[in-house]
């Protein structure tokens, strides 16, 4: 049993999509980032870093794992989904994991604070990353041409730049003329466990046990 301790947010939103892609069981710790639940020491315990998402392995010793992305490589080599065992095809998964972790999330994540967030508007620094998402997102969408998926089959690289790169209207940004990006968006979406995955957690303070698709609260 994994347990994951997540918000409703980009970051959070990968590890939920993945347990459903790769159907493993898992409880649902809901944390509430307004009130700073990451921050209490028994979550800083399991990440200091103080941010959501973080999992715990129950049956790898209660092995804690911070970090979204080695979250994903974590769970991937944990079922043998997700990522490829070919050498080099292994490795362009996770370049193009590595293109959202250290590109795609922070401008978009920045893009989203100054252009929704901060009550002093400040021009500059709202271009400044919406030019830089649109950027990446125009590098994502040369990728996708002529490919369903950015390493031609569905893999850990799709779901978390997916995760990201669908919040650009709520970045500010245009992607009209992006049309490979578009089509890929929407080919993920269709995917019946990012639907499922992309609504984790839900509202309420329970915690949630996930199997096979289906949820119970657990109060």
């Amino acid at each position: 049993m994994i347990e994951l301790y997540t918000s409703p947010t980009p970051n959070g939103h990968k590890i939920s999509i993945m347990l459903e892609e790769i159907g493993l069981d898992y409880t649902v710790h809901p944390i509430k980032l307004a009130e700073q639940e990451q921050k209490r020491p028994e979550f800083l315990a399991m990440n200091p870093n103080g941010r959501i998402p973080v999992i715990i392995d129950r049956d790898n010793d209660n092995f804690v794992v911070f970090e979204s992305g080695a979250i994903m490589i974590y769970l991937a080599e944990k079922t043998g989904q997700l990522l490829p065992q070919d050498e080099k095809a292994r490795s362009r998964v996770i370049q193009w994991l590595m293109f959202q972790m250290g590109g795609l999330g922070p401008m978009m994540g920045q893009a989203n604070v100054w252009f929704n967030y901060f009550e002093e508007k400040i021009p500059a620094a709202i271009q400044r990353y919406q030019h830089e998402g649109l950027r990446l997102l125009s590098v994502l969408d040369q990728q996708l041409k002529g490919r369903d998926y950015l390493c031609d089959e569905y893999s850990i690289a799709d779901i978390a730049n997916w995760c990201w790169a669908i919040s650009y209207d709520w970045s500010g940004i245009d992607i009209d003329g992006l049309d490979h990006l578009d089509a890929w968006l929407d080919r993920v979406e269709d995917r019946p466990a990012v639907l499922r995955g992309k609504l984790i957690p839900k509202p309420g303070t329970g915690s949630e046990v996930k199997k096979a698709g289906a949820s119970i609260i657990v109060r």
